[in-house]
């Protein structure tokens, strides 16, 4: 059996982070959640996950600072982050991509199934045994 892929959500609406969660964790994904950035890092720390979604506006900490702060650290630096934010400002966009964000999705534009393409894709699994969309 294929092992399952671990993906950490850093988000702090408990509502689109339990829609995320149901849908990644019924698409096979194993999923933690973390309600901030504090929490977000010390997540990536422990559990190394597969891939990182990350909220860009997030209690105690913008999820700027923790893309910096996991790219700055040697045990989180390669792990793949996509944004996921309600903001879709050319600064944030630009600024989230230039620190090494893979892909930058908007939430309104953004299904929950379409999270879980994206893991799909960053993540390099095959899809060709798992449940449909």
């Amino acid at each position: 059996m294929e092992e399952q892929l671990h993906i950490l959500l850093i988000e702090d609406d408990e509502g689109i982070a339990e829609v995320y969660r149901f849908r990644l964790a019924l698409d096979g994904y194993l999923v933690t959640v973390a309600g901030d950035g504090e929490q977000g890092l010390q997540q990536a720390a422990a559990v190394s996950p597969d891939l990182i979604f990350l909220d860009l506006r997030l209690p105690n900490m913008s999820g700027i600072e923790v893309l910096r702060r996991l790219r700055a650290d040697p045990a989180t630096s390669a792990i793949p982050v996509v944004i996921v934010t309600n903001y879709d400002e050319p600064d944030l966009r630009s600024q989230g991509l230039s620190l090494g964000a893979l892909e930058f999705l908007v939430k309104a534009d953004t299904i929950p199934a379409q999270l879980s393409e994206a893991a799909d894709r960053w993540t390099a699994r095959d899809t060709a045994d798992t449940s449909p969309n």
